[in-house]
């Protein structure tokens, strides 16, 4: 699939569904590969879209930047889904660092994959924390988050706050849980 990510930044609101989802799919595909550094293939913890026989792919996308405004790359872990996604710099999907800022030590933290969805859901306002979001890889039926300590501790002040004010019970226990695996990997102070 080769897409041009303008052609999906605000449509109409007569698109159908699955045209919806599809934009919605690629746009974070764009927030994974952004939120990395160039050069490097990895794999996100973002899932596959197909659904063969129709059961989800237990895939997960697999992304890559060559350079630091080059068209993305990106392919499904397990199935052949794959395409190349171009014309997404400066877009809202694009969660590059828009200064420099001092690099800081940081720890990798193993997260369930349950807390890594729940984070997924996050209406994150701060382009930081979503980058930190879109950053988790998946490793070993789990999930990595690299994080400065910093970056932690204002992660988990953002999920305790949507906590607070989640509007299901389901959605509230959900972040809590991954509150509580973000909580109990942070440094003590």
């Amino acid at each position: 699939m080769v897409t041009d990510l303008h052609h999906l930044l605000d449509l109409p609101d007569g698109t159908p569904g699955p045209a919806r989802r599809l934009a919605g799919h690629l746009s974070n595909i764009v927030r994974a590969a952004t939120a990395g550094d160039a050069g490097i293939a990895w794999e996100s913890i973002r899932p596959g879209q197909r659904r063969p026989g129709g059961r989800r792919c237990p895939g997960r996308m697999i992304v890559l930047r060559a350079e630091p405004a080059a068209p993305i790359r990106w392919q499904c872990s397990v199935c052949d889904d794959e395409g190349i996604i171009s014309n997404w710099g400066g877009s809202p999907c694009d969660l590059r660092p828009r200064r420099l800022t001092l690099a800081h030590p940081v720890n990798e933290i193993v997260i369930s994959e349950e807390a890594a969805a729940a984070l997924r859901e996050l209406r994150l306002p701060d382009a930081g924390c979503e980058r930190l979001v879109f950053r988790i890889r998946a490793h070993d039926g789990g999930a990595v988050l690299p994080a400065t300590p910093g970056d932690l501790d204002e992660l988990i002040g953002f999920v305790a706050a949507e906590a607070n004010h989640a509007s299901s019970r389901r959605r509230q226990q959900r972040l809590g849980a991954a509150l509580d695996a973000l909580s109990s990997t942070a440094p003590a102070r």
